[in-house]
């Protein structure tokens, strides 16, 4: 489908999935320039009724009826093939486009489309970028993975030629888009119920820096080896960045507390200082991921400073949810073993006496094939209160189970008990908090919940 077909406002888009952290984007994009938008999911929420106050036709449930006068049906990877909206949309040959393709779409009716892409840190890199660029009076178009304070959401609708967005690879997703400036934070082995083995993640990479202009940018970690071998290939400018190394440094780190301080060098030559407010090696990374894209924005150096000092986070990541007796709870979004340990490692600067950790693994599939990578993840812990495998789009085929993971775990010496319920989770730690204490609830599922039950019982 070519540009041309958004040019028509009387077009009406359905969205099978519609309250989705990105799907909402994309439709609350249309309806902010006047098209007619419907869509569906299997429950209301905050998302659905935001949509819906914006005049978007909400249905509650997966229907064919749903598909009404429609010229196109957007779907995400997670739809199922069986779903009736899906199967009514191709029995009548109404137009079917995946979300990543739609939102590549989107994009080219930008010129300076910013993709984050990475095994880890997308989220928290758009985040810091959003604010630096709203800082700066950019005024873009923003799509990102959580809610931000600062846009009120997970979505902003800009009327520039900027337009900020995460890149997923899963399923090679992010080949659809057509970044001006790409950043690389790094390639780890993840989503192995698609890829073939790392190096297939590797090439799929390149092939996503390839799609960057010859006059654009590919910006990435150099603390990263498969990073830079991508970056070697590319045919594109490029600026790297790091801690050890690259064209953009960070030196004189100071961690202090839930945040650090650093000097930013540019080819040995000092820029300016940055105070961080979220904590951890990994933030630095990120941090310096958007400080090379925003120089490269041409964004002032003050801007920059003073967007990064006002960014907190993003929901989900390392989100401060509360704090009851002197226990402080927090919740992380992390679900792959180098965000766990990176979640976790941030806390030892912070000085609390004990800090308990409550993970849900996210997929059979994840915890199956990065097995031995979990095992040596939860060292920065005190205590771990592993819950059963959040299934997510999976089903239970016996690959693998919680219990295994915590039997491994209890060999390695880490202090580790399994549970098998939110109730069970929370009658356990909660005895054995006291104050000073940190209750960090860590995954990609629905164990935030311990927390928030925590903090109101």
């Amino acid at each position: 489908m070519s540009f041309d077909f958004l040019k028509d406002k009387n077009k009406k888009v359905h969205f099978i999935g519609i309250g989705g952290i990105s799907m909402s984007g994309l439709a609350a994009i249309l309806l902010n320039n006047g098209y007619k938008v419907s869509g569906s999911d299997m429950k209301s929420s905050t998302i659905t009724d935001r949509l819906k106050s914006k005049k978007a036709e909400i249905y509650i449930g997966h229907k064919a009826s749903n598909i009404n006068d429609v010229d196109l049906v957007v779907y995400t990877a997670a739809v199922p093939s069986d779903n009736e909206e899906l199967l009514y949309a191709k029995e009548n040959n109404i137009l079917l486009m995946d979300r990543a393709e739609f939102l590549g779409l989107i994009m080219k009716g930008h010129k300076f489309n910013v993709a984050v892409a990475g095994t880890h840190g997308k989220t928290t890199t758009t985040s810091m970028l959003s604010h630096v660029t709203l800082k700066s009076n950019l005024d873009p178009t923003i799509l990102v993975g959580a809610d931000l304070d600062i846009i009120e959401g997970n979505f902003r609708i800009g009327a520039s030629e900027y337009f900020i967005t995460e890149a997923c690879e899963y399923k090679e997703s992010f080949l659809k888009f057509y970044p001006y400036i790409g950043i690389l934070l790094n390639i780890d082995a993840d989503h192995l119920d698609y890829y073939r083995d790392i190096n297939h993640i590797e090439e799929t990479f390149l092939k996503f820096v390839n799609l960057i202009p010859e006059d654009g940018y590919a910006i990435g970690c150099a603390d990263d080896s498969r990073v830079l071998n991508v970056l070697k290939d590319s045919k594109c400018n490029t600026l790297t960045y790091g801690i050890d190394n690259g064209d953009l440094i960070a030196k004189n780190i100071k961690f202090t507390g839930h945040g650090s301080s650093f000097d930013v060098i540019l080819n040995n030559e000092f820029l300016f200082k940055i105070d961080l407010m979220v904590p951890g090696k990994h933030n630095i990374l990120n941090a310096l991921g958007t400080i090379a894209s925003s120089l490269i924005l041409k964004v002032s150096y003050n801007d920059i400073i003073d967007g990064l000092k006002e960014f907190t986070g993003a929901h989900k990541r390392f989100e401060f949810k509360g704090e009851k007796n002197g226990v402080t709870v927090i919740d992380d979004y992390a679900h792959h073993p180098v965000e766990i340990k990176a979640t976790l490692s941030s806390t030892k600067n912070m000085n609390y006496n004990n800090v308990y950790c409550v993970f849900q693994p996210h997929t059979y599939t994840r915890t199956y094939t990065l097995f031995n990578d979990f095992v040596e993840s939860f060292y920065d812990c005190d205590e771990l209160i592993l819950m059963d495998i959040y299934a997510a789009r999976e089903k239970d085929t016996g690959l693998v189970s919680s219990n295994e993971l915590g039997e491994k775990l209890r060999e390695k010496g880490i202090k580790c008990v399994n549970v098998h319920s939110h109730e069970e989770a929370l009658n356990y730690i909660k005895p054995r908090l006291s104050e000073g204490d940190l209750l960090m609830t860590v995954g990609a599922g629905d164990v935030v919940k311990v927390g928030e039950m925590f903090l109101n019982n």
